[in-house]
């Protein structure tokens, strides 16, 4: 089969879930489509694969990638989506997930909530790790035990959530700062999702960022921060609440 890991990963939770899985349909290998940065075109066929995997914000989709993934199409193609969260709760946004490939033309055999680092604090760092993995392959197995070869008839899957959604999908207002360290080299403005960060790579436009910290972390010189107190207080609270393993989900 000819498998594609299809993602949108600002800080690459969803991209290492979606390899993940689509090394285990594929060992052999499989293509990938990043849709990060920007919007990518991709037609796909019955005879195609393809592994979707956004992370959630606010209990749902990103908005941003919900409209990129408008460009993406499928024929009767075989999907698995899964959903990437920092162990909160992924509320309605694999359901939203389902209903946006199924109406770009995808059949849904599997999906996914698994347990990411979370973007805020210090939440189940290091996840997905390597027993993240071995639990996704464990599932693509059975997946394909289950349909017996058949990934083009359409399967009904109980997939939590309710319609309509709640929540939004954007950034939650926590839009990152830039010391003097910042040494004009641009990386955060190339790799902004959302091209939030102004020419003079300090500025960053609120309306438009996700609160994602790519820019943070991705920053060489360690000049884009949160180091304010309303921030701190948040990150160290939410991070209590949310110290406990959570485990994936998986639905077939």
């Amino acid at each position: 089969m000819n498998v594609t890991a299809l993602y949108f990963s600002p800080t690459g939770g969803s991209k290492r879930s979606a390899l993940s899985l689509a090394a285990a349909l594929a060992p052999e290998g499989f293509a990938e489509l990043d849709i990060t940065c920007g919007a990518v075109a991709g037609d796909f066929g019955p005879g195609d694969v393809v592994v979707f995997s956004v992370p959630c914000y606010n209990g749902r989709v990103p908005e941003v990638a919900a409209g990129r993934l408008e460009q993406v199409h499928g024929h009767r193609t075989p999907c698995i989506i899964s959903i990437t969260y920092g162990n909160r709760d992924y509320d309605d946004s694999l359901l939203e997930l389902q209903d946006i490939v199924q109406r770009q033309g995808f059949i849904v055999q599997g999906a996914a909530a698994l347990v990411g680092q979370h973007t805020f604090g210090e939440i189940q760092v290091g996840r997905p790790d390597a027993g993240d993995a071995a639990e996704n392959r464990r599932f693509v197995q059975q997946l394909l035990a289950a349909r017996q070869g058949d990934l083009a008839s359409p399967v009904a899957l109980a997939i939590k959530g309710q319609r309509p959604y709640r929540g939004e999908g954007r950034g939650v207002g926590f839009v990152p700062l830039t010391s003097e360290a910042c040494t004009d080299c641009g990386l955060c403005a190339s790799l902004c999702p959302v091209q939030a960060i102004a020419a003079d790579h300090r500025s960053i436009d609120g309306t438009r960022c996700l609160s994602c910290f790519r820019c943070i972390r991705s920053c060489p010189a360690g000049a884009k921060h949160m180091d304010v107190e309303s921030y701190l207080d948040f990150a160290r609270d939410f991070s209590r609440r949310l110290k406990a393993r959570r485990e994936n989900e998986y639905i077939f």
